[in-house]
């Protein structure tokens, strides 16, 4: 066995391994990190290291930062807040300022923020407009453009002003009319596209979001991709969070982070009560996307939900469900009524958030949702 090999070896199986070898000193430090999370203390006990001191737990914070690669430290991180329920890492500013913000530290946070220590408030809230900046770096151009992108494909028209015209569509649309002998081409129609009015935006989205504590990486990216729709003319974004009761977000999209310390994490699950209320909101059906963004667990009626949305799409309405919208692997769903509402023409799937830019755009352009989802490997709900 190599030495490398064995090093990892004794790394993983902890301090009653010693007989593999000893250890350098940055990964003495590693191991005493992990045993403290992890155990052993000789009875089986997991994270009795780490015990409730403050200063513990902030040297433990910065060995882990310093010792493992940002993916681990998270990992550390969410292990040590649930498994070891170390609720107080979050809830006093010097420990939060140690932490390593990611998508799941927001959610915790957020569910967390009625009992969050004034003191601690302001730390909290930096943390999660980190994050939310660190999404909207990421993925709000994308939105951008993959929306205005669909938009001004599905306003494309045939007999555009002037000023409208797309001269590259237009010339490849007529290369078959050019005359040679004249080096002429001749132009039999024109293409462009219909121009915004500045009164009226093009298309209606609405997003339904589950707020039940399972999907509180759901929440926050819901947040931060409402909080870009909403800042586009084109598009006039409504965002709806729902648990047994139904809020209307939209008054807040202007700052996600405000929206996601709005938000009441945890609770029941009410699907057809919310979608009920999106019905009442429907102005023009044959405009309206609507993105339901639920495990589907559902504590309300199922078939006056399925119901609903076999009208919705009936009026013509672009349905579409998300199990979850995350990075965090295959979500756990109702998977009878996921397979119920695809078979009437919503089609259910679990989206990433990198896949939402091009999935919106694929709704707004009226395209096969499914088959798209097909396309990119996301198994539709069975």
């Amino acid at each position: 066995m190599t030495e490398e090999r064995l090093r990892r070896w004794r790394l993983l199986l902890g301090p009653e391994a010693d007989q593999l070898g000893g250890l350098s000193d940055d990964d003495a430090r590693r191991d005493s990190a992990l045993t403290a999370l992890y155990g052993g203390d000789g009875d089986g006990k997991r994270g009795a290291g780490l015990g409730a001191s403050s200063p513990k737990l902030h040297r433990w914070l910065g060995d882990v930062r310093t010792y493992f690669p940002k993916s681990v430290v998270q990992v550390m991180q969410r292990d040590a807040v649930e498994r070891l329920g170390l609720t107080k890492l979050l809830l006093e500013p010097e420990l939060l300022s140690s932490v390593e913000p990611d998508v799941n530290l927001v959610g915790t946070l957020v569910s967390l923020s009625h009992a969050i220590p004034a003191r601690t408030r302001e730390t909290a809230r930096a943390v999660v407009r980190q994050v939310v900046e660190e999404i909207e770096r990421k993925l709000a151009d994308r939105l951008i453009a993959a929306v205005t992108g669909a938009i001004d494909r599905s306003r494309r028209t045939r007999r555009p002003r002037m000023s409208d015209v797309d001269w590259s569509a237009t010339i490849k649309a007529n290369l078959r009319h050019y005359q040679p002998d004249q080096r002429t081409l001749v132009v039999e129609s024109l293409i462009g596209s219909h121009r915004q009015s500045r009164s009226a935006a093009l298309r209606d989205v609405i997003l339904l979001v589950d707020q039940s504590g399972s999907m509180a990486e759901s929440v926050v990216y819901s947040a931060v991709f409402g909080a870009t729709l909403a800042s586009l003319r084109a598009v006039d974004t409504r965002l709806i969070v729902f648990d047994t009761e139904v809020v209307d977000m939209t008054e807040t999209l202007d700052d996600p982070v405000d929206l996601l310390f709005s938000t009441q994490l945890g609770g029941g699950t009410d699907i057809n009560r919310a979608v009920a209320y999106a019905q009442q909101h429907i102005r023009r059906p044959a405009d309206t996307v609507v993105v339901l963004i639920s495990d589907l667990f559902e504590g309300g009626v199922a078939a006056e939900l399925q119901r609903r949305v076999r009208e919705m799409v009936a009026s013509g309405v672009m349905v579409v469900v998300l199990l979850a919208l995350s990075d965090s692997g295959k979500p756990a769903y109702d998977h009878e009524l996921a397979a119920q509402l695809s078979a009437i023409g919503a089609p259910s799937f679990a989206c990433t958030p990198d896949a939402f830019p091009d999935l919106l755009a694929t709704a707004l352009r009226r395209e096969d949702v499914a088959a798209w989802a097909e396309q990119e490997g996301m198994a539709i709900g069975k």
